[in-house]
């Protein structure tokens, strides 16, 4: 599965919920990190929903939850990944290098 020209995909994504255990309701990309990686390590369930929860694997590992926020309802911001900054010529990080 590749998300790379598949936005449809992430908007479905966006709106899944876990439908079953203990966190029954929740957006699958609001699922916890270790939870999420137990899955990963037991194996996800077949079908569709084990391509989605890979996804959001993939998703929590690579630190890009915050790539979701504009496509909640209401535009709720969730996650509290930043994007990483890049250096700037300016930048006093540079300077001490």
């Amino acid at each position: 599965m590749t998300m790379v020209g598949e936005p449809e995909l992430l908007l479905k994504l966006a709106k899944m919920r876990m439908p079953f255990g203990k966190y029954k309701g929740l957006l699958l990309i609001d699922l916890p990190e270790p939870y999420v990686i137990w899955f990963s390590q037991k194996g996800f369930p077949g079908g569709y929903l084990g391509e989605m929860l890979g996804l959001v694997y993939e998703i929590k590992v690579n630190g890009l939850e915050y790539l979701f926020d504009p496509l909640r309802e209401g535009g709720q911001k969730q996650s509290t990944h930043q994007p990483p900054r890049l250096a700037r010529p300016s930048d006093n990080r540079l300077r001490r290098l």
